[in-house]
């Protein structure tokens, strides 16, 4: 098989495989709030997933890998949505800037995400690497399935 990156798999199936191997390390310190809290003003309720965290974390570092060098505000802007506001038209509002803000900490935390002298966050050697052994392994799944 070929060299395969990130941008090569399906995204979901990325996510879901990172999540899930970043919930068996264990090492991503995870705040105790996580069961209460909801992601953004424009939702109703908190996410139904238990491992959401893992989740997020796992789709931020994605969302470096493709584009390194962005900061917590254009993270909220990227995880917004829509607020609907009754017979008023909808309104984008920005997702919270403390759950992408202790998630990138975390992801610090075990070496995978590091500042940039520019600004932002950027992916390591060593995140990069891990991101791209997990679409080696996603695409073999994916070619094994078809």
């Amino acid at each position: 098989m070929a060299c395969v990156t990130v941008k090569d798999v399906p995204a979901d199936q990325l996510i879901a495989a990172y999540a899930a191997l970043l919930k068996r390390q264990g090492k991503i310190p995870v705040p105790s709030w996580v069961d209460l809290v909801k992601t953004s003003t424009a939702k109703e309720l908190a996410p139904y997933n238990d491992d959401w965290f893992y989740v997020r974390c796992a789709a931020l570092a994605r969302h470096l890998y493709v584009r390194g060098g962005v900061g917590i505000g254009a993270l909220r802007r990227v995880y917004g949505g829509s607020k609907p506001r009754g017979n008023r038209p909808s309104r984008f509002e920005r997702a919270s800037g403390s759950i992408i803000r202790k998630a990138l900490q975390g992801l610090e935390a075990i070496k995978v995400v590091e500042k940039a002298e520019d600004g932002g966050r950027k992916l390591t050697r060593t995140g990069q690497r891990d991101l791209d052994r997990i679409a080696q392994d996603v695409a073999g799944a994916f070619e094994a399935e078809e």
